[in-house]
């Protein structure tokens, strides 16, 4: 046996864009093996380096395509079909409940470790069904065949449950995770990570608080007059311990989700870019890198906003893809209905 984490390691320990390193694990022997940054191949020889005959993936995912814990499950399917290895997807549940895709579909050019292939930004799914989405679509592509694939169904999930209505634990899955709350928001406001404004990393709200040097009470005023459904804005000051403007105070918005049924994190996000550009002309800039393009998965979201086209125009602009994603999705859906039996 061996373990081989993802993303911020075993423990759960490293931030961001970081990983443990290889290491004996002191509670249960096994060695760790470092994964973070490799695939095909390289990943391939990791596996075959541990020695396993099987590859278990038990790992939480909170419903984003860019939360990379569902391309470490896709990555580990094509280097286990490489390898000659089983895989084994131990389901969990979407901790956004599973009731619809939302957001833009990544395009060809864009693909990165928060992309691989083109999933839509909030992609209603849980691991167990995206890895037959994986295996059914794409991972012969990468690998020349499909993993050899077994998915262990969860009992007692609905499609339209949030994590806390499953009656388990919430273990935050990485450093900045710590509240399903968090994970609501997520889909949307980690598009601000892809800006210089603060996405909030270094406070105990991380995704919830937006906020910049230039921010002040004019952004929450303008979010608020749009009446956007399921959500509320507070203004905010904070300042970060660690990431962008760390110690130094900034302004902006706490978002609150008041309806998650009515609440759609993409559009709420957009409308949120699309205010701070407005208000904040000399202040609001994208990444340099353009690594807004890496999450939404195309440029459509950056130039839009640049564009000043409004919310709804960019809306509309991912709607045929998002419905072409919908209809693929279907096809590997496991759990089919919502607590009242609607499907």
């Amino acid at each position: 046996m061996a373990i081989v984490p993802p993303e911020h390691g075993f423990r759960g320990t490293a931030q961001a864009g970081g990983a443990e390193g290889f290491y004996t694990d002191p509670r249960t022997g096994l060695p760790v093996y470092d994964t973070y940054g490799k695939s095909g191949q390289a990943l391939a020889d990791v596996i075959v380096k541990s020695g396993v005959d099987t590859v278990v993936f038990d790992i939480q995912d909170v419903g984003a395509r860019f939360y990379t814990y569902i391309w470490t499950l896709y990555d580990s399917m094509v280097a286990a079909a490489m390898a000659g290895k089983r895989f084994v997807v131990l389901d969990r549940p979407n901790a956004i409940s599973g009731r619809q895709a939302l957001g833009p579909v990544m395009h060809p050019g864009y693909e990165s470790f928060v992309g691989r292939k083109p999933v839509s930004q909030s992609h209603g799914m849980t691991v167990g069904e995206l890895s037959r989405l994986y295996n059914g679509e794409w991972v012969a592509g990468d690998a020349s065949r499909p993993v050899e694939l077994t998915v262990i169904e969860m009992d007692g999930w609905f499609r339209d449950m949030y994590y806390e209505e499953t009656g388990l634990p919430w273990v935050p899955p990485s450093p900045n995770m710590p509240t399903v709350d968090t994970a609501v928001v997520y889909p949307g406001t980690c598009m601000f990570e892809g800006t210089n404004l603060s996405e909030g990393r270094g406070t105990t709200r991380p995704f919830e608080e937006i906020a910049a040097p230039y921010g002040d009470w004019h952004w929450r005023d303008a979010l608020t007059a749009l009446d956007l459904p399921g959500a509320a804005f507070r203004e905010n000051y904070f300042n970060p311990t660690f990431s962008k403007w760390a110690g130094q105070t900034v302004g902006g918005i706490e978002l609150y989700v008041t309806d998650r049924a009515a609440f759609d994190p993409i559009r709420t996000a957009v409308a949120m870019l699309v205010t701070a550009k407005q208000l904040y002309p000399s202040g609001f800039a994208w990444r340099s890198d353009n690594w807004i393009d890496k999450l939404t998965g195309s440029d459509q979201v950056r130039t839009s906003v640049d564009a000043g086209n409004s919310t709804d125009a960019i809306v509309a602009g991912w709607q045929a893809e998002l419905a072409g994603f919908r209809r693929l999705r279907e096809k590997y859906l496991i759990y089919r209905h919502e607590r009242g039996g609607h499907r």
